[in-house]
């Protein structure tokens, strides 16, 4: 294979409202369950394809919703996570899986050292190049940038029910992770909402935090949504709706600098 893309299927980025004046950027790494036309199916049946192994069903359109609100720029990944985990470093196994939950993933067990160097070199680092850009332009031009990464996460892991409905990631920077897990203490919003739940630091799952808040110095937290709330435009509403008020309450009780 000489090269993954095609100049038909695009970029693997997507940004938009790049010029927003707000300073929330939002980041969705797993938002299309896509694959390039060069690697087929990957051996997975259509069914698999569709499951939550290949994206995060709803986190792109909780992003539209909050990036619309809050004038806010949104960067998601135009390809399946399955294809390249862009919340994963280029040295991670779990970067290409080759089994994700109970799904064996043929078409990344046989790929060669050059294909699996094509998917970082075609897939994370444009999406790499392209957070850290927009954080850079921000804070040249004296403005503070927040760092959001939306996730969702499946209701029943391994055979087993979650009953956690959101979560508020954070890595060694937990500034607007404890401000907004306050808000969220603060009255009874009938969601079940905990810290580093149901994944955390120790699941690898904060690189993109670590790679574009934490280095640039900027506020940052990953949110995840159990992804049942959000599998129709009035879920995705409401979730946003909270999570609006959330991130406002969170960042408004931030130090100035």
């Amino acid at each position: 294979m000489t090269g993954l893309l095609t100049q038909a299927e695009g970029g693997p980025v997507a940004i938009e409202n790049a010029d927003a004046k707000g300073e929330f950027l939002f980041v969705c790494e797993h938002a299309s369950r896509r694959l390039p036309e060069r690697l087929g199916t990957l051996g997975l049946s259509e069914e698999a394809l569709e499951s939550h192994i290949a994206w995060d069903p709803g986190a792109l359109e909780v992003c539209r919703f909050l990036a619309k609100r809050l004038d806010a720029t949104l960067v998601h990944q135009r390809f399946s996570r399955l294809v390249y985990d862009c919340n994963r470093p280029p040295e991670s196994d779990a970067a290409t899986p080759v089994v994700s939950e109970v799904y064996e993933v043929p078409g990344n067990r046989t790929m060669s050292a050059a294909e699996r160097r094509a998917r970082v070199d075609e897939i994370y680092l444009p999406f790499k190049e392209a957070v850290s850009q927009l954080i850079s332009d921000r804070r040249a031009s004296g403005r503070r940038p927040v760092l959001v990464t939306m996730h969702s996460f499946t209701p029943v892991y391994f055979g087993e029910p979650r009953s956690v409905e959101i979560g508020i990631l954070h890595d060694a920077d937990s500034r607007l992770a404890d401000r907004m897990l306050a808000a969220a203490a603060v009255g009874d919003v009938g969601y079940d909402i905990r810290r580093n739940e149901p994944y955390g630091p120790a699941d690898g799952v904060t690189h993109s935090l670590i790679e574009y808040g934490i280095r640039f110095g900027v506020p940052n937290v990953m949110i995840e949504i159990r992804n049942d709330l959000i599998r129709n435009e009035i879920g995705q509403r409401v979730v946003a709706d909270y999570l609006e008020g959330l991130l406002t309450t969170g960042v408004a009780a931030l130090p100035a600098k």
